[in-house]
């Protein structure tokens, strides 16, 4: 039987960052599911703060060289790879002087959120998309892991739409305690507008704070998950509105097998993906 192709995209990933919920989940999720019979590819951003050395990070020079139009203003985008040996798992990292060079991840030294945030979050949800077209993978199942994935959902569903490489795949995102209390600025819905896209698409996206591209992602998106103990009454409500499968938040003891069978659940109509 052909292996379900499961694409893991997230903005942290132990060990490249410090240990956080959503970066643990985002190293061992991968490898379980990887050990459970499905292929896999992950993606983060390569952060200033990650030694390229000490992590053995390099170039991939074919999957780089691509320019991204963000804001009217071309952005040249790399493409680096590592590998976590005991793992058996490479991680892709998208990479840009302007957008990823800087000693920080999303505050400066006075943890002041940085004014570009919204570019970063669209020049790397788009980055990811390219080089997985490049890469020529066609994903079953592509789970997205905190707010700097939050455009996924919405590229895949409109502008990626007819993609050969995505038109089957099925978006999940897992929602964690990642708020934050700033906003994106506020032509932020303008910024993202592609070909393919209406302005109803792009509704949540018009009061850009995190609940607001939190919702857009999830009414975009196929499924949801619990990545975190807590998940705000608001949030509950909008996931019920909008019907989506829902997999509550899960224990470390548990949460592998169960989003494992999850996955199965939300490729149930395409047997042949099913190990």
């Amino acid at each position: 039987m052909k292996k379900a192709k499961v694409l893991y995209i997230s903005h942290e990933i132990h060990p490249y960052l410090e240990v956080t919920e959503l970066g643990k989940i985002s190293r061992q999720l991968p490898q379980g599911i990887q050990e459970r019979g499905k292929e896999i590819r992950t993606f983060m951003p390569r952060f200033g703060l990650i030694n390229e050395r000490r992590n053995q990070l390099h170039e991939v020079i074919r999957l780089s060289g691509m320019n991204l139009i963000i804001d009217d203003t071309d952005h040249p985008l790399i493409i680096k790879v590592a590998s976590i040996q005991s793992a058996r798992m490479q991680v892709y990292f998208i990479d840009n002087e302007e957008y990823f060079q800087r000693k920080a991840i999303f505050r400066d030294t006075k943890k002041k959120f940085f004014k570009d945030n919204d570019d970063r979050t669209l020049f790397f949800c788009r980055g990811v998309l390219e080089t997985v077209k490049k890469l020529g993978w066609s994903p079953d199942i592509i789970h997205c892991h905190g707010w700097m994935t939050s455009l996924i959902p919405l590229l895949i569903k409109t502008n990626y739409r007819e993609d050969p490489i995505f038109k089957d795949a099925r978006v999940v995102y897992s929602i964690y305690d990642d708020n934050f209390d700033e906003s994106f600025s506020d032509d932020y819905a303008t910024k993202v507008m592609m070909e393919g896209m209406t302005t109803a698409d792009v509704k949540d996206l018009k009061t850009p704070t995190w609940e607001g591209i939190t919702m857009n992602a999830i009414a975009k998106s196929d499924a949801v998950i619990q990545g975190s103990e807590t998940l705000s009454p608001a949030l509950q409500t909008y996931i019920k509105k909008n019907q989506k499968q829902f997999l509550g938040f899960k224990s470390t003891e548990e949460y592998l097998d169960a989003y494992n069978s999850f996955y199965d659940e939300l490729l149930v109509e395409d047997p042949i993906l099913i190990e």
